[in-house]
C-alpha cells in the first residue's frame, strides 16, 4: 500500500487545456517531506559551440529516463530543460534518487566527458528559504502527461546547485544508470512557417503571480493563433530516415558498458526494420506505424511551465514580433526575464517503454541550442 504522501502526484487531476495552467489555482503544493532533484550540464553553451547539442540534450533527458526506470512505474513529476532536468520524489524514493544522480554524474563524465551537476534539495528547506514547489499534471493525449512546476522552488534549487549546495557526489568509476528506452532515432523537423523559436520566460521578484499569469496567457493566446498552436513536430510525426542520425550517440547511451561497435550494428538493424515499417505503413504484430507516428506528435512536450514558461514553436515572423513586444514591455516594467533563440529545425529525444502502448514520452527542443541558448541570452 502506498502512503498518502507518496501517492500525492498520482492523485492529482489531469489538466487537458494547457492555457488554463496560467492560473495559479491549478497547481498543488508538493508535500514537505518530498525532495526536489535537479541536474544540469556545466558550460552547456561551450558544448553547444562544439556542435554537441544533441549530446547535451540526450544527457539532460537521461536524468528523466534513469529516474523513470529506477522508480519502476511509480508516477512522479519531472520536467526536461534541454541541458538538464528537474524532478520531485517522495521521502521513500530519496535514496533511489540520490543513487541515480550519482550514477548519472559518473556516467556522463566517463561516456561523454561532460560534467553533469546534480543536487537533491528537501522541499522543506526550499520553503524555509521563502520559495515554494507546486505542481500540476498536463495531459496532451490519453497516453502521457507531463508535470508543470510553479512557486520558484525549482529555479532556487538550480541556483543552489550551481553554488555547490546539496550536491550529490558522483558514484564510483564504471557506474551505469539504467537508460533502457532512451533514444534519438528521429530526424529533425524543419520549420514550416518561419523559424523554430525556443522561448524561456521567468518572473522576477517584482512580478506578482497575477502579473505573470496575465503575461503567460497573452503569450499563449498569440501562439494559439499559429497552426496547431505552434507545434513544431508535424501532425504525422517527425521524419525518419536510414541510417538514422546520431546512431553512435544512441549506441553510447544504450550500450550499458558493452561494446560500442556491436551496439551500433544492433541499432542499425533495428532501425532499418523500423524505417521500412514507417515507409510501407505495414503493421508488425501490435505495432501500428501510422498510429505510432501520430502519437509521437501528440505526446511531444513542446510547451511547459517550470517556474516560468518554456516553448518551442514553429513561429511566423508576425507572431514572433507580437510575442517579443509583449515580453519587452513586461521586461521594461521589471517583471520578467526572457530569452529567445531562433533556428531552422526542432529535434526530439524520446523515452519509449513500449512501442505498442501510447505512453511514449517525447522531449522537443530547438536543434541548434534551443532552451540552453535561449537561457544564455536571458534579459531582465
Amino acid at each position: 500500500m502506498k502512503d498518502a504522501q507518496a501517492a500525492f502526484y498520482e492523485n492529482l487531476p489531469l489538466q487537458r487545456d494547457f492555457t488554463r495552467l496560467t492560473h495559479p489555482g491549478r497547481f498543488a503544493a508538493v508535500p514537505d517531506d518530498w525532495a526536489l532533484g535537479v541536474a544540469d550540464i556545466v558550460d552547456s553553451t561551450g558544448e553547444i559551440a562544439k556542435g554537441r547539442y544533441k549530446t547535451v540534450n540526450m544527457v539532460g533527458a537521461a536524468v528523466i529516463s534513469a529516474m523513470i526506470n529506477a522508480l519502476k512505474g511509480q508516477e512522479f513529476p519531472y520536467v526536461f530543460g534541454g541541458d538538464g532536468a528537474g524532478f520531485a520524489v517522495p521521502a521513500s524514493a530519496v535514496d533511489t534518487a540520490r543513487s541515480v544522480l550519482a550514477d548519472l554524474r559518473r556516467w556522463a563524465d566517463e561516456e561523454f566527458s561532460i560534467s553533469l551537476r546534480g543536487a537533491l534539495v528537501p522541499v522543506s528547506e526550499l520553503r524555509q528559504a521563502g520559495k515554494d514547489l507546486r505542481v500540476a499534471r498536463y495531459a496532451p493525449s490519453d497516453g502521457v502527461d507531463y508535470a508543470m512546476f510553479s512557486g520558484g522552488g525549482l529555479v532556487w534549487a538550480e541556483a543552489q546547485m550551481k553554488e555547490g549546495q546539496f550536491e550529490i557526489t558522483p558514484a564510483e568509476p564504471g557506474a551505469q544508470p539504467d537508460l533502457t528506452g532512451l533514444s534519438c532515432r528521429w530526424s529533425n523537423s524543419k520549420a514550416r512557417h518561419g523559424k523554430i523559436v525556443s522561448l524561456v520566460v521567468q518572473p522576477t521578484p517584482k512580478a506578482t503571480e497575477s502579473d505573470f499569469s496575465d503575461l503567460a496567457q497573452s503569450v499563449l493566446s498569440a501562439a494559439e493563433r499559429l497552426e496547431r498552436a505552434g507545434h513544431p513536430v508535424p501532425e504525422n510525426g517527425p521524419p525518419i530516415s536510414w541510417p538514422p542520425p546520431d546512431t553512435t550517440l544512441d549506441a553510447r547511451v544504450s550500450r550499458a558498458g558493452g561494446n560500442l561497435f556491436a551496439q551500433k550494428m544492433k541499432l542499425l538493424g533495428q532501425n532499418l526494420l523500423i524505417a521500412l515499417l514507417f515507409k510501407t505503413g505495414k503493421r508488425l504484430g501490435q505495432f501500428d506505424p501510422e498510429h505510432y507516428k501520430r502519437m509521437v506528435s501528440r505526446n511531444a512536450d513542446f510547451r511547459k511551465f517550470d517556474d516560468g514558461l518554456k516553448m518551442t514553436l514553429d513561429c511566423d515572423p508576425t507572431t514572433l514580433s507580437q510575442i517579443q513586444v509583449m515580453l519587452e514591455q513586461a521586461r521594461g516594467q521589471g517583471k520578467v526575464r526572457y530569452g529567445l533563440h531562433a533556428q531552422d529545425e526542432a529535434m526530439m529525444t524520446c523515452f519509449v517503454p513500449s512501442a505498442t502502448r501510447d505512453d511514449h514520452v517525447h522531449f522537443v527542443d530547438g536543434a541548434s541550442g534551443g532552451y540552453a541558448q535561449a537561457a544564455a541570452t536571458m534579459q531582465g
